[in-house]
C-alpha cells in the first residue's frame, strides 16, 4: 500500500527530546534537566498572566508592539529592529528557512544546541559541524569550514549544553572573517546570566548587515511555559523573519507577562546572583570529586557540564540519580554520553543533589 512519504531530509531529523521531569515509574523528581529558573518568575509577571484570563477570545497583538517597545527601552536597542517569536526556538528555525535551502550549508559548533541541526535539516540544508576547543568555540575551526555554500552560522553564547563563553573579541574576529552574505546568529538564551549586558554583541548587530541576536524569556525571566523569544538585527533581517513567522505567534498573556518581567529587574539581579553563588559552590564540590574522575567545564550559564572519567560512568550515575530522586540531562546523541548537564537549582536542591552524587561515587568505588 502506498502512503505519503516525507522528504528524505525530514526523515533524517531526530526529534528534539526535552529533559525529563518524571521517572519511568511516574515518580516526580527534582528537575535539574531543563535549565529553568529555580526561583520561578517575577511576582509581577505572574500577576500579569492572571490578569489576562478574561481576554482569551481575542487575538493577540500580531506585532507585539508594546513588548518590542519595552524591550527597546530595557536593552537600549531600536524597537523596529526587533521581532518576537514563540520562544527563541521559532526564530532560530526561521533564520534557516529564510536564508538556506537544499544545496546550502549551515555551520554550528560541536556540542551546540540541538535545535540548530533540526532547523538545518528541516529546510534541506547540509549540517556542517565545527570542531570544539575543550568543549568551547574554536573560531579558527569555524572559519576554516566556511565555503561559498555557507548561509548561516549558529553560535550560542554562553553555549548550551557546555556553558562555555566566547569573548567579545573572538566574536568580533569570527564576524570579521565571514562573507557579508553569511548570517551570524548569536544565540544569547543565557545572556542575562552574564555580569555584562551583552552590549558589544548588540552593537555588532546594530552596525552590520549579517548579525542577528536571539534571546528568550524562558531562562532568567522564568517564563518557559509561555514561549516568548525575540531577535534583534538590521531591518532587512527582521523583515525576512516577519514574512514567515506565525501571524499571532506570541500570546496576549505572554506579551503581558514579558512586559511585567522586564519591569522587575530586581528579580533578574536576584536570579543572576543566586545562580553565580550556587554555581560557584557546585563547581567547587565537583572539583573535590576529581579523584573519582569528575571534571566540570567552566560555565557562564545556569548549568554545568560534568565529565565522568572514572569507575562510575555518566550513564550509571544518571540512572542512580533518578533512583535517588534527581533528574539531570545526559546527551549521548550529541556526543556527550560521557557527561551530565546539571541545572543550578535552589540551595536545598543543589545540596541534596551533591549528597546523592557523592553517595553514588563512594559506594561504587
Amino acid at each position: 500500500m502506498t502512503k505519503p512519504e516525507p522528504k528524505s531530509y525530514i526523515s533524517a531529523i531526530h526529534a528534539y527530546t526535552p529533559g525529563k521531569a518524571k521517572a519511568d515509574d511516574g515518580r516526580v523528581l527534582v528537575k535539574l534537566s531543563a535549565n529553568e529558573n529555580p526561583l520561578g518568575c517575577s511576582a509581577d509577571a505572574s500577576a500579569a498572566l492572571a490578569a489576562q484570563a478574561g481576554n482569551v477570545a481575542r487575538y493577540p497583538d500580531p506585532a507585539s508592539h508594546a513588548l518590542r517597545n519595552t524591550l527597546a527601552d530595557t536593552y537600549g536597542v531600536e524597537a523596529d529592529r526587533i521581532v518576537c517569536g514563540t520562544g527563541s526556538d521559532e526564530l532560530l528555525n526561521l533564520v534557516a528557512a529564510g536564508y538556506a535551502g537544499v544545496g546550502d550549508e549551515i555551520i554550528h559548533v560541536n556540542y551546540g544546541f540541538m535545535v540548530y541541526e533540526i532547523a538545518t535539516r528541516k529546510v534541506g540544508a547540509e549540517v556542517v559541524m565545527a570542531p570544539d576547543n575543550d568543549y568551547g568555540t574554536d573560531v579558527d575551526g569555524l572559519l576554516a569550514l566556511v565555503t561559498d555554500k555557507t548561509r548561516v552560522i549558529y553560535l550560542a553564547n554562553p553555549n548550551n549544553p557546555t556553558g562555555t563563553l566566547t569573548s567579545d573579541s573572538e566574536i568580533k574576529r569570527l564576524h570579521a572573517g565571514l562573507p557579508e552574505d553569511v548570517v551570524l546568529v548569536l544565540d544569547q538564551a543565557y545572556g542575562e546570566y552574564l555580569d555584562n549586558d551583552g552590549s558589544a554583541s548588540f552593537e555588532l548587530a546594530r552596525q552590520h548587515c549579517n548579525v542577528l541576536i536571539t534571546r528568550t524569556f524562558s531562562k532568567i525571566y522564568g517564563l518557559a511555559a509561555e514561549r516568548i523569544g525575540w531577535a534583534y538585527g538590521q531591518p532587512h533581517l527582521i523583515d525576512t523573519l516577519n514574512r514567515i513567522r506565525g501571524p499571532f505567534n506570541v500570546t496576549s498573556a505572554g506579551q503581558a507577562a514579558a512586559i511585567a518581567a522586564l519591569a522587575d529587574q530586581n528579580f533578574v539581579i536576584q536570579s543572576r546572583e543566586h545562580n553565580a553563588k550556587e554555581r560557584e559552590w557546585m563547581v567547587g564540590e565537583i572539583a573535590a570529586l576529581s579523584n573519582h574522575g569528575l571534571r566540570a567545564i567552566p560555565s557562564a550559564a545556569n548549568f554545568i557540564l560534568v565529565l565522568f572519567d572514572g569507575t562510575v560512568s555518566a550513564e550509571i550515575a544518571d540512572r542512580k540519580l533518578v533512583d535517588a530522586g534527581y533528574v539531570v540531562r545526559r546527551l549521548p546523541a550529541q556526543g556527550l554520553g560521557h557527561a551530565l548537564r546539571i541545572t543550578i537549582g535552589t540551595e536545598d536542591e543543589n545540596r541534596g543533589f551533591m549528597d546523592a552524587l557523592r553517595s553514588i561515587l563512594e559506594t561504587s568505588a
